[in-house]
């Protein structure tokens, strides 16, 4: 099947997964009820999960999925790495031992309309971003392969931390960690909608436009410098860009794990290599698949 119509019906697919959806649930809503044009007041309730809750689920779960392929994607062809995922490199575990840090302490607080469990794990994948840049360019052949090897590193002795204070937890703090660390999409409201919309579209864009050094990348790094690509600047601008768009989505959904490292693969089946056509592919069917 031709390339181009596939990643069109992916498109229609992506399209009428969200638009259906929030109708759907414990109970269906219809349209009429979702837009408050029932008669005699009927359907206000409905009207409000509608909006309030579904509608914000479905776009939150949408970016969410979109954003975790994105950057299984970019990891994989940075690392030339079929098993390099935001989670293997570090990013995630530390935006989670924020979280789990923030929710062993007990604090309740929000600066700047974002809530302290947001901005924890925030800062906690951001300190593990520079900790990995950190180690990988204390060796003098900094590389994709030392970046990686940092990355394994910072994510196994994170995710040694995270259980350390999970351990320390009383048995509601416990119970609270261990429903964050599965991963959530049970938002009231917007906000976290557009906590993560803008480091989507940047990082979606970048990865659009930077597609031709993607394809270079992967090939090998020798061939890429050798087509006038500074290897090094691409590779740190997207690991850096990734690995905060990932602590985003950790930040507001926690850790959602497996569809950063099947997504872009079943893409590569579907539209090939091209990371012209994978990016857009990938982002669409992670976003399909979270949101199903």
């Amino acid at each position: 099947m031709n390339r181009g119509l596939i990643l069109t019906l992916l498109l229609l697919l992506a399209v009428a997964t969200v638009v259906i959806t929030p109708f759907l649930g414990m109970s269906t809503i219809s349209p009429l009820d979702a837009l408050g044009l029932r008669d005699g007041g009927v359907g206000v309730d409905e009207n409000t999960i509608f909006w309030r809750l579904r509608v914000p689920r479905v776009a939150l779960a949408f970016l969410a999925g979109a954003s975790l392929a994105l950057g299984g994607m970019i990891f994989q062809a940075l690392f030339r790495n079929d098993l390099a995922t935001p989670f293997t490199l570090g990013v995630s575990s530390g935006a989670a031992l924020g979280a789990t840090t923030y929710l062993r302490l007990g604090w309740s607080f929000a600066v700047l309309g974002l809530d302290g469990l947001t901005l924890f794990a925030l800062v906690g994948a951001v300190l593990s971003v520079f900790l990995v840049q950190g180690l990988s360019r204390s060796r003098i052949d900094a590389s994709g392969s030392s970046l990686l090897l940092a990355g394994v590193a910072v994510n196994f002795t994170l995710s040694s931390m995270i259980l350390f204070v999970h351990y320390t937890s009383d048995a509601a703090q416990s119970f609270n960690i261990l429903r964050w660390l599965m991963g959530r999409l049970d938002v009231v409201g917007a906000e976290a909608v557009w906590t993560l919309a803008p480091l989507f579209v940047i990082c979606g864009v970048g990865a659009l436009i930077l597609h031709r050094e993607l394809n270079l990348v992967t090939v090998g790094e020798e061939f890429a410098i050798s087509r006038g690509v500074d290897s090094r600047r691409t590779r740190t601008l997207l690991f850096l860009g990734t690995s905060l768009l990932v602590g985003g989505v950790v930040a507001v959904c926690g850790p959602i794990g497996f569809v950063g490292m099947m997504t872009p693969h079943i893409a590569r089946l579907l539209v090939g290599a091209d990371h012209r056509r994978l990016a857009p592919a990938s982002m669409l069917m992670g976003g399909t698949m979270l949101v199903l």
